[in-house]
């Protein structure tokens, strides 16, 4: 996917907006309005095409999308979610009927989830400053152990029995990691692998044997693997000793909730799901969920959202303005602009407005 180009100084890009259930309907137009502004300085146009599928759409319709969403978004630059999941409409079919389907027919099998504290957030980690966590995890994205294979017999039965599978092929195993040594040779050259192979005695050997296969490959990198029950041990205990961090679907999904809290808060944390060879667009949204419980309060974070723009605009090599982004947010929190989840007491308009400014007040020097 390219952008469009009008002229020599402005870039266009359609983005699929799908602001999705609860606070996802108040961080994605947060997210829209500074990119928005970000945009004017750099450059850039943005084409939102709003979808409003998901959780209302379900109790409407009965399904989180139409039959041919897909369709509708395939042919857009990128995808910019909000959030999934709502009260009433159970998570398998949230998260089976909307979120999944778009991650494995665009095939965006390389999620990626930065972890770095930021300037102006107070982590968990005593002290802990700015520069002591900055790492990145790659989780395989479209199989592993989120698979629908399996099934419930002699349901309600004292005999009822469970299969669930895990799906690992050579194939997905080998390009998550081949893209996580290229990853960390433009970083400080240092990958790290979640196993537990001494427990899970198929899946897992099976990943460290590729693991050891790409590592040979790739010898100017460094390489350790723990076990993943020590591995979050670790995340809590020693984070500034990782940098790039390779892991399976499942383990990966655990992993990056554990490294937000240890960054700070989730609601500050940004994902990517990408198809690196760009054969189908790329989907941008923030880790933390739909929060129920705060929705319309106007005191949600979007700072997870505005994170993830920034990741989509490197996504399309506009890093000057990803840049320029992720500055002004820091001297944001710096100024002490922040909502509860930080500990501060503003709202996601103040956060918004303040960002709006921030880029304002720097836009000659970018």
């Amino acid at each position: 996917m390219t952008a469009s180009t009008h002229n020599t100084r402005t870039r266009s890009y359609s983005i699929a907006t799908l602001p999705g259930d609860g606070i996802g309907n108040e961080v994605v137009p947060a997210a829209i309005e500074i990119l928005d502004v970000l945009g004017t300085v750099h450059g850039m146009e943005f084409d939102w095409k709003h979808q409003e599928w998901g959780c209302d759409y379900f109790l409407r319709t009965g399904k989180m999308m139409p039959d041919d969403a897909l369709e509708q978004i395939a042919g857009d630059d990128a995808i910019f979610l909000g959030a999934v999941g709502a009260p009433g409409v159970p998570d398998h079919e949230s998260l089976w009927g909307m979120l999944i389907p778009i991650r494995r027919a665009f095939d965006q099998y390389v999620n990626l989830r930065p972890a770095r504290l930021l300037a102006g957030v107070p982590s968990p980690i005593v002290g802990a400053n700015p520069g002591d966590l900055d790492m990145i995890v790659i989780r395989e994205n479209v199989e592993g152990e989120y698979s629908r294979i399996g099934g419930r017999l002699y349901e309600g039965t004292p005999s009822e029995l469970v299969i669930q599978e895990s799906i690992f092929t050579r194939r997905g195993v080998e390009r998550v990691m081949n893209y996580a040594f290229a990853l960390a040779t433009t970083r400080s050259g240092n990958l790290t692998s979640a196993t537990k192979s001494n427990g899970i005695v198929f899946t897992m050997p099976f990943w460290d044997e590729i693991f050891a296969e790409r590592s040979a490959a790739h010898p100017s990198v460094d390489t350790q693997q723990y076990h993943i029950d020590a591995l979050v041990a670790l995340f809590v205990l020693d984070p500034g000793r990782f940098d790039v961090v390779v892991a399976s679907n499942l383990f990966g999904d655990i992993l990056t909730d554990l490294g937000a809290a240890v960054a700070g808060s989730i609601g500050i944390a940004p994902s990517a799901n990408i198809n690196p060879e760009r054969d189908h667009p790329s989907m941008f949204e923030p880790v933390h969920g739909s929060a129920p419980d705060i929705a319309g309060k106007g005191i949600a974070n979007p700072i997870g959202q505005i994170w993830s723009g920034a990741l989509m605009l490197e996504h399309f090599g506009e890093r000057a303005a990803a840049e320029h982004l992720m500055e002004a947010v820091e001297a944001v929190l710096v100024a002490g602009i922040k909502t509860p989840d930080l500990g501060g007491s503003a709202t996601t308009a103040d956060v918004t407005a303040a960002c709006i400014a921030q880029l304002t007040a720097t836009a000659s020097r970018h």
